[in-house]
């Protein structure tokens, strides 16, 4: 399934806006669904969607987890 460019940027501009240990302390289900449910605050996503988007989280989790701990590190160093 295609995710439509907008709710791509929408998603991204989300994960920079949560903060960085919440990403963090969140296991796998539980960050995909908090991210589903932050972006459906902007966003009404259809069944589709969600599963499009939630495969999308799933396979980029370690990068998520990534920038949130670089933007940790920008805070301490």
């Amino acid at each position: 399934m295609l995710i439509n460019p907008t709710t791509l940027r929408q998603l991204w501009s989300t994960i920079e806006q949560t903060q960085a240990h919440l990403l963090l302390s969140l296991d796998q289900s539980e960050l995909i669904d908090d991210l589903l449910c932050r972006l459906q605050r902007y966003k009404p996503l259809s069944p589709e969607e969600c599963q499009g988007l939630a495969i999308y989280i799933e396979q980029r989790t370690t990068l998520i987890r990534e920038l949130a701990e670089s933007r940790l590190e920008g805070k301490f160093a």
